[in-house]
Formats: structure tokens, sequence, C-alpha cells
């Protein structure tokens, strides 16, 4: 069976105040409801968590907060905290063996053959997968603000998300990685494993300024997911 998280619980501090950054408004939806459409649309999902903040007042709002398979869990103040609280909403449902997606609240270009390619490659990896894309520009390693050397980009791969893995095998990694972890493979590193990277599009942004709204809006327009 297939399982999805979608940590939302973040206050997006960077965008400069107003909605978190999940709530604004991107072609006539909010981000968050284009990054849970994609995941609701394909047709292996049995169901999906949302982790929200404690204070949430706009997920009633939301066009999927009625979607009879979206439940919530109160996140934390990390995302590995409401990472992990979206995974224990599962327990009774998810067996170790099945898989889980975690997805990005504020990834809202997600391409379904991507996400396609992720879960059938990822199956198939003892360690999970993550969509990922090789890095493109040189890239500088700083100290005081001065370079210090120059990285390898061909060795570079930027994560994105969904990441897919195991549920026993990442609920157990995340337990033991704490709250500091900055993405679920990196807990699946700590304890040893290497998850595959199966290469994504670049499109496939994060939302972190305001400036990258209108980059997404351009992605779901080029995608065909707006007019």
């Amino acid at each position: 069976m297939l399982f999805a998280v979608v940590p939302a619980a973040g206050s997006g501090s960077r965008m400069g105040g107003g909605l978190p950054k999940q709530y604004l408004a991107l072609a006539g939806k909010t981000v968050l409801d284009h990054s849970l459409q994609v995941l609701l649309d394909y047709p292996e999902l049995e169901h999906l968590v949302v982790a929200l903040a404690s204070d949430d007042v706009q997920w009633a709002a939301s066009s999927h907060a009625g979607h009879p398979c979206v439940t919530t869990a109160q996140g934390g103040t990390s995302r590995a905290e409401s990472v992990l609280a979206g995974l224990q909403a599962l327990q009774s449902q998810a067996s170790d063996d099945d898989h889980v997606l975690v997805h990005d609240a504020a990834r809202p270009c997600l391409r379904a053959e991507d996400l396609d390619k992720l879960v059938r490659h990822g199956r198939r990896s003892a360690d999970g997968a993550l969509l990922a894309v090789p890095a493109r520009d040189t890239l500088k390693q700083a100290d005081n603000g001065v370079v210090s050397g120059t990285l390898d980009r061909r060795q570079i791969w930027q994560a994105q998300t969904p990441q897919l893995f195991r549920f026993g095998q990442l609920l157990a990694a995340l337990q033991r990685a704490g709250p500091d972890v900055t993405d679920e493979a990196s807990a699946i590193e700590a304890q040893g494993g290497h998850p595959r990277l199966v290469q994504g599009h670049h499109d496939n942004i994060k939302i972190t300024y305001l400036e990258d709204l209108a980059l997404a809006e351009a992605a779901l327009r080029t995608q065909g997911r707006i007019e």
C-alpha cells in the first residue's frame, strides 16, 4: 500500500510576513492545494496526512479539507517533527513494508510522470528514493564570505520531494535522527542507508520567496495544469 505525509506546519518566515507560504494564492488556489492535488490524483495512493500547526486557521478553507482520503495531524516546530507526527497518525493503517511518500507543502509543481517514476524506482530500492536534479551551476564553498573551494558539480544533486521509503524504515530513522534533520533521505543516510536518486525536473521548485510564485505559475502553465 502507498501512503503520503505532507508537512504543512511551517510559518514561512523567509517570505517576509503575512500568510504561511503554503497558503499563498497561486493561480486561483493555494500553494498547498496545488501540492496536494498531484498526490491525490495518483491512483495507488490510499491515504494522505497533512501535518498542520496547532494554530492553523486556513486549512478549513482548503479544497481538500473534506477529501475522504485526507486527514490531519498536529505538526511540530521542525519539519522532522511534523513528518514524524504524520507517520504516527498512519500507524494504525500502514504496515512496516508499506511505502510512504513525503512531499513539501510548498512544492506545487510536481509532475505526475515524475511522481510515477519515483514510486516505481523507489519500490525496487532497499533504502527508498528521492526526486532530485543534477546541479547546473558552478558551486563555491565559502569560508567567512570568501571562496575556499569549488565543488565538482558532476557529483552534486539538488534534493527535491517527494521522497519515498518503506514506512517502518522511515519511522525508525526519524525517531533516531532527532528534530534537526532537514529531509527524510538524510535520516535514512544517518542509519547507513543509500537512497536512490531519481531524476526529476527543475521546475519542481519549492516556494521560498515571493518571486518564486511567478516561476511556479509559469511552470504550471507550461505543464498544462492551468490556462
